[in-house]
């Protein structure tokens, strides 16, 4: 006892003599105190290891860092503020890590690939869509037995309600990843001939028959009408929009068919307002024919479309009506196609739409039943840099060392894209020139028609019952793992030691009671002989 007593006498004497180093300018420093803050939150910061009843996850596409950091930079400027001090919303979460996105055949991934990994737990080929690595692009024939099967089908499977919000066509890559198996990601509404008689089906139809899950998705919400429509198919909202399929089939009606409970089909804004949460129970929400509008440009939309905020919102509230908890994967898709055509501007409003659907997604659930979790899938080539003074605005040219051509430059350019140079051009004087515009598009090192994604890793940020899982750098794939433990969705015989929350039932016990059954009804049978 007495040399624990002298144990704490010289720790306190070393913090005493730690602190008395420290100067009065430093201590009384707004930087100090704000360090100090943030350490006493971290000390107290406790791990939630109880099983989470429900788990979120936002995928930003093409949501590299330096995407994040433009995006709360120029947020915290539309707020009035230097910007660089801002923080996105879940910049707040208490747990970071790094995701490694390549994928099994390329170094740097596309959509398809990496979906699949953080949707189904194993890396894949570039390409293809819920399969393993034996999965060929293009190739019908290698579907056949290499099914992987995602975390949006388990929690249907085990009674949990599930939803698919995304600002892209709900059949594209990442959504896609969540229910489809598919050789190719192109095959959106159709498969070509030369893969007929292989029995493979398009997305679109694969989004239809995955309504045979559990109780059916209670939720899906982005864009793609197109695809459900057939080619002689007028669109309601853009009349010179046809629909894509050749096999002359209305998905649309043919979900309507279905007479799920409670369900109801919405295609412009009015109609999404007029839904009730309360009283649906099955919400298919098609906004273009196409992907959604990009943020800057939504209000725009000739019918009018939900924000990514809005489309979260309406999900969680019917979502969370379940008992047994739910499962929501959302995505702000449009962020990689405004990178894809070397356009900053639309790429960091979008990520800011994403932040305020996950505040809302935050304001809404608690973390120590939900677990959130925000990521991307892959980077983009955007970089800042120029040595810009404090406060300069993201968009704008940079104020501190000119460049040896004498012309001004932007903070934000990119590797590659449309805004490259050719041989023989010289490189556009950028004086006079509105490069915060909301069409302005940057410049590049090299020329190529669409700019591309990058291979660096991603953050991942998440809060909730077992989010301390999600730190350090991880493999992509590994994110499926982390949050089915916090769900407790693996079956039993897996290995991992969790607990189903109360109110949902288990996977291998189901099997085992249907294994009762039988062996029930085979003494029933003897003894009625």
């Amino acid at each position: 006892m007495a040399l624990l007593a002298v144990r704490l006498i010289l720790i306190v004497a070393y913090f005493s003599w730690v602190n008395a180093q420290l100067t009065s300018p430093q201590t009384n420093s707004q930087w100090y105190k704000d360090g100090m803050s943030v350490l006493n939150n971290k000390l107290n910061t406790k791990n939630i290891v109880t099983t989470g009843k429900s788990g979120i996850l936002f995928i930003g596409d093409g949501m590299s860092i330096p995407t994040e950091v433009s995006a709360r930079i120029f947020q915290g400027q539309q707020k009035g503020q230097t910007g660089e001090e801002n923080n996105l919303s879940w910049h707040k979460f208490p747990y970071v890590g790094l995701s490694k996105t390549y994928s099994v055949d390329f170094q740097v991934p596309d959509s398809a690939a990496t979906a699949t990994a953080f949707l189904s737990g194993v890396k894949t080929n570039d390409g293809v869509l819920g399969l393993d690595q034996n999965g060929i692009k293009g190739q019908c024939a290698t579907e056949k037995n290499n099914h992987v099967i995602s975390m949006l089908t388990i929690a249907e499977k085990l009674g949990m309600s599930t939803g698919i919000v995304t600002t892209a066509r709900v059949t594209h890559a990442t959504p896609a990843a969540s229910y489809a198996h598919c050789a190719s990601r192109d095959w959106e509404a159709n498969i070509p001939s030369s893969q007929a008689g292989f029995g493979c089906k398009d997305i679109a139809v694969q989004l239809l028959d995955a309504y045979s899950i559990g109780d059916g998705f209670e939720v899906v919400m982005g864009g793609g009408r197109r695809n459900f429509h057939s080619v002689n198919t007028t669109d309601p909202e853009y009349t010179s929009s046809k629909g894509r399929r050749f096999d002359g089939r209305n998905l649309i009606q043919e979900w309507k068919d279905k007479k799920l409970p409670n369900s109801a089909y919405v295609w412009n804004l009015t109609a999404f307002n007029a839904i009730d949460p309360n009283k649906t129970d099955h919400l298919l929400g098609l906004f273009n024919p196409s992907h959604m509008q990009y943020a800057a440009d939504r209000l725009t939309d000739k019918a009018g479309e939900p924000s990514i905020a809005q489309m979260t919102e309406k999900a969680i509230q019917i979502l969370q009506r379940n008992p047994k908890g739910y499962f929501l994967f959302v995505e702000g898709g449009r962020i990689d196609h405004s990178h894809h055509t070397g356009i900053a501007y639309g790429a960091i409003t979008d990520t800011i739409a994403m932040a305020d659907a996950v505040e809302k997604a935050v304001t809404m659930t608690n973390p120590q039943d939900t677990l959130v979790v925000v990521t991307a899938d892959h980077g983009h080539t955007l970089s800042m840099s120029g040595y810009p003074k404090r406060g300069n605005p993201i968009l704008g040219l940079v104020n501190g060392e000119p460049s040896q051509d004498g012309k001004p430059y932007t903070t934000l350019n990119y590797a590659n894209g449309p805004g490259a140079i050719v041989d023989g051009e010289l490189r556009p004087n950028l004086t006079g020139v509105n490069v915060q515009a909301r069409l302005y598009e940057q410049q590049a090192i090299f020329p190529i028609i669409y700019e591309t994604h990058d291979g660096a890793d991603v953050g991942i940020y998440s809060q909730g019952p077992f989010a301390h899982l999600l730190t350090g750098v991880v493999e992509q794939n590994y994110i499926f793992h982390a949050m089915m433990h916090s769900m407790c969705l693996f079956p039993s015989s897996s290995g991992t030691s969790c607990e189903r929350y109360t109110t949902r039932g288990n996977a291998s016990a189901s099997a085992a009671s249907n294994m009762l059954l039988l062996i029930m009804m085979l003494l029933l049978i003897k003894l009625l002989r």
